[in-house]
């Protein structure tokens, strides 16, 4: 695929997830099955909660990533720049859409250590697909994802689903997770593996730290379906029809963090995919999540101003405040231990 169609299907996966008339409606995450229980006496401070956490060797205000959401077309420059002075402000984490095009084409579209620059205190991610990964090159594009935005981490993402749907997708999967490990092995600073939204499961969870994976992001159904922006993006009706087929194709975000969990108790683990608010970040972290991720619902914010994306992280922020106060739950650590029901069936100890 030539450079000129690589922007292309960028500019078009903008413009169908900020048009409210055309973006999907999302699978559901089912985050509404858990339920944490209220505490009508917390004995605490609200603004004494501590939502402080460590990540990727940082310091972070709250357990909150900016995740993935958007690389290579040239409006992506200043989105880049609100997201990445907005981390800064807040004291979160953000993750740089795919560097593909950067790499590929040499136009970075803003993707340069100025970002760096912009956030010098929170963790900072470089992204790269692992379908792009198995064709001898990967530890190269690697090392120069990582450099050129001066990285603490590379991401590397895993869209199958989305590249067997769309129009000039990769189809040769064969031989990645050995290409990952090749990268693992090779990379300066630690790798995370993340879906774009049809989840991860354990047993995939633990094939990827077998070969060295850092961090898994599950990336679930719920949020985003890229097999129905690839249906809006199709050039004929049977194209469109296929990926229609797909449109709540996946792992719910829920299930992956507690299968994930089970599976890799000691393992950094991001939850990502249909995070609304607050309250389902506290949820996931109740789950097993160490980090929340959030992108689509930002997405508009970042288009605007970087305070417009302060604003609406902080809205996050508090409900998330609000959800350990009402829990009882004077830190992260506490909330992992909150009482948590399932369809109205309490649970004992971890989900």
């Amino acid at each position: 695929m030539s450079d000129g169609d690589l922007v292309s299907r960028k500019n078009d996966h903008l413009d169908i997830v900020l048009d409210p008339h055309r973006t999907p409606s999302p699978s559901g995450n089912q985050f509404a099955r858990y339920q944490l229980e209220h505490c009508a006496l917390p004995e605490l401070n609200l603004d004494a909660v501590d939502l402080s956490t460590r990540f990727l060797g940082r310091t972070l205000r709250a357990p909150l990533l900016i995740s993935s959401m958007t690389g290579g077309a040239a409006r992506a420059e200043g989105i880049n720049r609100h997201l990445a002075e907005a981390a800064q402000a807040l004291g979160i984490a953000l993750a740089i859409g795919s560097q593909r095009v950067a790499v590929q084409s040499g136009i970075d579209h803003g993707l340069t250590r100025e970002l760096r620059s912009l956030a010098p205190d929170v963790p900072l991610l470089a992204n790269i697909g692992a379908a792009q990964l198995a064709d001898g090159s990967g530890t190269d594009w690697a090392r120069r994802t990582v450099e050129m935005i001066g990285a603490d981490a590379l991401i590397i993402h895993l869209n199958p689903l989305q590249e067997a749907v769309q129009g000039g997708g990769d189809r040769d999967w064969r031989r990645v997770l050995e290409a990952i490990g090749a990268v693992v092995q090779r990379c300066q600073v630690p790798v995370v593996v993340k879906e774009v939204g049809a989840g991860i499961s354990a047993a995939v969870a633990r094939s990827l730290v077998e070969v060295g994976v850092s961090v898994i992001d599950v990336a679930g159904a719920g949020g985003t379906s890229w097999a129905q922006v690839e249906a809006e993006r199709a050039l004929s009706e049977a194209d469109r029809q296929v990926a229609m087929a797909f449109a709540d194709w996946g792992i719910p975000t829920t299930q992956a963090i507690v299968q994930v969990r089970q599976a890799l108790p000691a393992t950094p683990l991001i939850a990502s995919g249909g995070i609304r608010n607050g309250v389902d970040a506290a949820k996931a972290i109740r789950l097993g999540a160490d980090m929340v991720g959030q992108a689509a619902a930002v997405l508009h914010s970042a288009t605007r101003s970087t305070e417009a994306v302060i604003a609406h992280f902080e809205v996050l922020i508090r409900q998330l405040r609000i959800a350990c106060f009402c829990t009882g739950s004077a830190d992260l650590a506490a909330l992992r231990r909150a009482p948590l029901s399932l369809d109205g069936v309490p649970l004992s100890g971890p989900a």
